[in-house]
């Protein structure tokens, strides 16, 4: 919110010699960051007020020039050449006067021009630096009135005017107002304020100006409406008018358009002009019917939700309410009737089609924070003052004023609840004082308080509330600031130390961790192909998402590793190993979490109820690989990115984590069916890897045979307390097998039962060849092993080596059908 100090100065009775500083430092107090302070641009030199007497118009030349003679308060017009033709004899303009330094170190100069001497210079917005503008001449005005020629220009036109651009947070709606912070800080200044909303509204007379009626109270519980008529279409906005609305950073656009910035600007109340000669039938606030669409004052035509409010005549929807108008009642060049619109709409509503449209505006951002339910009728009174001034406008009947709102609540309040609270003494005097300072109705009955907030303090609920506004008004900087004594450390816990050292062990492997937003759409898991019944598609979704897109938070850690992926893919590399651990977030039915009280700790029964609310949140760890696994040189061609590869991922995660991990052969979307392992500790399935589905690469626009690998590291058990390795000082026995099993044998299931045949003599077993093809039998396939039997106390003979070799074998003939190759 930018907020002009001499627009200030008009409501809070600010001290003299206050500086831009002291003003900055008593925002921060109110909790108003101050991000930046506007200063006007440097303007030295003779800058008056000038009245343009007499224009001729110069021929002969390539483009149209104007001599002009101006009076500037001296006893002799001066003659000046200009080339814009927005003004006319009678207007006032600025002047710069020879010996003046516009902005960029511009001098001004008498000089011979187009065969006159130009003596000073007319100039355009732009060139004083106070806006863009240099289309034309800045005319302030028109006519007797106004400022004599030969007056300083500079307080006219801003040239001594700072702006502070103040950081609203979303809980205070009214702060988004001249009114709101001048209130604020009249307050923090112990100075006088003048509501520019105190004035009574004329008393009309005459008949309704509209048929006006609110299907949907819940959602609009005040709706007003004013008709004018005869409005110049061609009348130009004031000039003071035009600075406000650009020191503000809105940009002018015509008399009916800034009038209502303007107010809202002045009194946080936004409003909405239709040509009412392009309005059919009465007026009606509804929700969207299936089908309908409105195209916006943006141009853009849009599809409307059942949640879409509605401001329609007979012809359909003419207003997005609260967000943006409709393209067929806008204002034109030729508009002398209007109809203003004022009201106050339900905040969470008009924050949904805010971000359902991607629309957001200066109407909606105030709308979805709260405005003043007693301030529209006040707000059309003001434009339609501001359109009879400078518009010829009239107003025609009686406005009309749907009023459904309720009573407001009535807060009852401990008066020593801010001090225990803030640890300030705070009198229960003072309490009062602030509350009514801020607005609120006060009834006192000892120390309780009965506190009704005011209209434009929406977000004023709960005692916790009042209590906020107390600690603020008096300041935050009263607070004694008293430091814990800090408890001895405690260590990382062993779940910390285990996530640590499996993020360690995969950047060691070469992976790149890419941590992502935990939030998914169905679009995505649409395009990996889960079934409709997995698990995986019952989704937490959030009332209040970043993006409609991904509305939901993340059940799995996939969708984020593969967009990581095709983005990097995407800017031209080739070969990508990237990981990611954190948090996944299953769906299921919870219980509705407890409002807790906030003046003291909850209970354990509380604490259980929230915590039965809040959904699981299981640690999952994944990876994803594209290209080659390892690069291509000198020494060879390099080596492909494989299952295997992601398999082994599972492993080094695995063994970081100090258990034992089975693999075996499955079936799971989104990998494919032939090239999917099932990842277990004991009999419990703890994650998948391999390849990924080739229709999930495709609608993914994935490399083919990208591989994959997801697993939960809080189902994993504890490790358990590591001992050191019997060393035996005899020597080994080596012994080599190859064994023939069906082809969907996993390999797995085969090494279990040589390790349990082999019994207590075996002290290694290793997988060292694959293989397939002639002269091996087709549906069959070649496991080579290597057996290390050892004994702790002996030397081992061949022939105890060869008893437990040949059980081996045949524990896994009985186990898979192995048989050895000959």
């Amino acid at each position: 919110m930018r907020v002009p100090v001499s627009w200030l100065r008009e409501y809070v009775d600010i001290p003299a010699g206050t500086t831009v500083e002291e003003l900055d430092a008593a925002f921060v107090r109110l909790g108003l960051t101050v991000e930046e302070v506007h200063r006007p641009p440097v303007t030295t030199g003779p800058l008056v007020i000038g009245r343009v007497l007499e224009i001729e118009e110069l021929t002969g030349f390539k483009k149209p020039i104007r001599y002009t003679q101006v009076d500037v308060g001296e006893p002799a017009p001066r003659g000046i050449v200009c080339g814009a033709r927005n003004f006319a004899a009678g207007d006032l303009v600025p002047v710069a006067l020879p010996g003046a330094v516009l902005p960029g170190g511009f001098a001004i100069a008498a000089r011979s021009t187009y065969d006159h001497v130009s003596d000073g210079m007319i100039c355009s917005a732009r060139e004083l630096g106070i806006g863009e503008d240099h289309s034309g001449i800045l005319v302030l005005g028109a006519g007797e009135e106004g400022p004599a020629p030969g007056s300083p220009a500079g307080g006219l036109l801003g040239l001594d005017d700072v702006v502070l651009d103040l950081e609203v947070t979303p809980d205070r709606g009214y702060a988004m107002s001249m009114r709101g912070i001048a209130r604020d800080l009249a307050g923090a200044l112990g100075v006088d304020f003048a509501d520019p909303a105190a004035l009574s509204p004329p008393a009309w007379s005459g008949e309704p100006a509209w048929e006006v009626s609110v299907a949907d109270p819940a959602r609009c519980d005040r709706f007003a409406m004013i008709a004018v008529e005869g409005l110049d279409p061609a009348a130009p906005s004031p000039w003071w008018l035009r600075r406000r609305l650009a020191q503000s950073g809105i940009r002018s656009i015509s008399l009916a358009v800034d009038v209502t910035n303007y107010v809202m600007l002045e009194l946080g109340q936004p409003m909405h002009a239709f040509d009412r000669d392009r309005l059919t039938g009465p007026i009606t606030v509804r929700l969207a019917r299936p089908g309908e669409r409105l195209t916006t004052l943006d141009g853009v035509d849009r599809a409307l939700t059942g949640d879409d409010l509605l401001i329609t005549d007979d012809s359909g929807p003419i207003g997005l309410a609260g967000v943006m108008g409709g393209a067929s009642t806008e204002i034109g060049g030729g508009t002398s009737a209007v109809l203003l619109e004022a009201a106050h709409w339900e905040p969470t509503g008009i924050s949904r089609a805010v971000r359902r449209h991607k629309l957001p505006s200066e109407a909606a951002k105030r709308f979805e924070r709260g405005t003043d339910p007693d301030v529209p009728v006040v707000a059309l009174a003001r434009a339609a003052a501001l359109l009879a001034e400078h518009g010829g406008a009239r107003v025609a009947g009686r406005p009309v004023d749907a009023d459904e709102r309720g009573p407001r609540p009535v807060i009852d309040l401990d008066a020593g609840l801010p001090g225990r609270i803030a640890g300030v003494a705070y009198p229960p005097a003072q309490v009062v004082e602030v509350l009514r300072a801020i607005g609120a109705t006060v009834a006192e009955d000892g120390d309780r308080l009965q506190v009704t907030p005011p209209s434009w303090r929406g977000d004023l609920t709960e005692p916790a509330d009042l209590v906020e506004e107390v600690v603020r008004y008096l300041g935050y900087d009263q607070i004694p600031s008293v430091l814990p004594t800090a408890p001895a450390g405690a260590g990382l816990t062993d779940r910390q130390r285990r996530r640590r050292s499996i993020g360690r062990a995969l950047a060691d492997a070469g992976y790149v961790e890419a941590p992502s937003y935990p939030f998914l759409g169905t679009a995505v898991l649409d395009a990996l192909g889960l079934p409709e019944d997995d698990e995986r598609r019952t989704l937490i979704t959030l009332r209040n998402p970043l993006s409609e897109e991904a509305p939901a938070m993340r059940t799995t850690l996939v969708p984020g590793l593969l967009a990581t992926l095709a983005r990097n893919l995407g800017r031209g590399l080739r070969d990508v190993a990237v990981f990611e651990h954190g948090a996944v977030f299953p769906g299921g039915l919870r219980g509705p979490a407890p409002v807790p009280d906030v003046d003291r700790r909850p209970d354990d029964a509380t604490l259980a109820e929230l915590l039965s609310a809040v959904p699981d949140q299981p640690w999952h760890v994944g990876v994803a690989l594209a290209g080659n696994r390892e690069p291509r040189g000198w020494w060879g061609p390099g080596r492909p990115a494989g299952w295997a590869d992601a398999v082994q991922a599972a492993r080094l995660v695995a063994d970081t984590a100090g258990v034992q991990l089975t693999v075996r052969a499955a079936e799971r979307a989104p990998w494919h069916p032939g090239r999917c392992a099932e990842l277990l500790v004991g009999d419990r399935v703890v994650g998948y890897a391999g390849e990924l589905h080739p229709r999930a690469c495709a609608a993914l626009e994935l490399p083919a045979r990208t591989c994959v690998m997801e697993l939960d590291v809080d189902a994993l058990p504890p490790a358990p307390v590591p001992t050191g390795p019997v060393v035996s000082t005899f020597p080994p026995v080596h012994m080599d097998a190859a064994l023939l099993v069906p082809a969907g044998e996993p390999e797995a299931r085969v090494r279990a039962a040589l390790a349990a045949g082999a019994g207590p003599l075996l002290e290694e077993l290793r997988l060292f060849d694959v293989y397939t093809g002639p002269p091996v039998p087709e549906g069959r396939k070649s496991l080579a092993y290597a057996f290390t039997f050892r004994a702790p106390d002996r030397t081992l003979t061949g022939e105890e080596a060869r008893a437990a070799f040949e059980a081996a074998v045949a524990a896994a003939g009985q186990a898979s059908g192995a048989v050895l190759r000959g």
